[in-house]
């Protein structure tokens, strides 16, 4: 399972590294040609946009899955271990639900949807359903990373990667 883990992440780092570095040209490129050459590119804004949307989604699975999400410890801090072992269970049940829900299956319909309807972005011409696959996808490593998460707290013995140390 290690070894799943560390794969995914490594994919999803190098993603996010691809996504980064695109949106840094295309709004380069956008400001370069706007202020300079006065003819500004409107498929790189939305590209921009659209990468945007990719690193921000695709972002916070990462960060969920190495806890450098904004939580709310107040309330689990104060508990005896036992009592604080069953409330994070509990959260990462209802984050699995919600992105079960939210995410995987609205998502997925979501993209259906605008690819049956085959809705075109404005200047790039990509079909909109493409940018909305990150949902679904996002959605699965949320999934994916909280079952990680569930199985680090129900284990006698967690791995030494074990974010609640």
């Amino acid at each position: 399972m290690k070894e799943l883990i560390k794969w995914v992440d490594k994919c999803l780092q190098w993603t996010l590294i691809a996504a980064m570095s695109g949106i840094l040209l295309a709004v380069s490129w956008q400001v370069l040609s706007r202020y300079l050459l006065r003819d500004p590119s409107s498929g790189m804004e939305e590209l921009s946009r659209y990468l945007l949307i990719w690193i921000g989604l695709l972002g916070a699975a990462y960060a969920y899955r190495t806890r450098a999400h904004i939580g709310l410890n107040l309330l689990v801090s104060g508990l005896p271990p036992a009592k604080k072992k069953v409330a994070r269970i509990a959260v990462e049940l209802l984050v699995i639900c919600f992105c079960a829900v939210a995410l995987l299956y609205g998502g997925s319909h979501l993209v259906m949807l605008t690819l049956e309807l085959e809705q075109i972005s404005a200047s790039l011409g990509v079909k909109v359903g493409y940018v909305y696959a990150v949902l679904p996808l996002s959605g699965a490593l949320i999934i994916f990373y909280g079952i990680y998460h569930l199985g680090l707290l129900l284990s006698d013995h967690p791995w030494e990667d074990d974010p609640w140390k």
